[in-house]
């Protein structure tokens, strides 16, 4: 198996709502107001339609559930959603990190009706994140056979 790259995907993101503990654990919500993401044949914004509702466990290990849509240059619309992990190594300068400072992994999932970027309906992806100042950027790849 290996990883070929798909893009950078950076989204701006309102302050958290705390829901607080509740059964299952600690709920935040954060907003996705904006942001952008290109990579060879990707490229375009990210609609302020989306959030992540985050629950954190006990020992503050969050479990990422993102949804977003996606606008591409050319006028495509893509639906994104992910799942994931993030637990914090407590490096976090100004609430910036770099990639592999935190485990910080999704697994984010595409559809598209548009023929032109229909090939992302038929790929698995990961990515990994880091936190930026009332943002998040994330490195996408595609898993390929080896």
């Amino acid at each position: 198996m290996k990883l070929e790259y798909i893009m950078n995907y950076r989204a701006d993101l309102k302050s958290p709502m705390q829901i607080g503990a509740a059964q299952f654990g600690t709920r935040v919500i954060v907003d996705v107001t904006g942001g952008t993401f290109e990579g060879p044949g990707l490229k375009g914004k990210v609609l302020p339609s989306g959030a992540d509702w985050v629950l954190l466990d006990n020992q503050g290990v969050g479990r990422l559930d993102v949804r977003a849509t996606l606008e591409t240059h050319d006028g495509a619309l893509i639906y994104v959603q992910y799942f994931g992990v993030f637990k914090s190594s407590g490096q976090a300068a100004g609430g910036e990190t770099q990639f592999g400072d935190n485990y910080f992994m999704t697994q984010p999932r595409f559809e598209t009706g548009d023929s032109r970027y229909s090939w992302l309906n038929d790929i698995v992806a990961v990515g990994e994140g880091r936190n930026l100042p009332n943002a998040v950027e994330y490195r996408v790849y595609q898993l390929q056979n080896g």
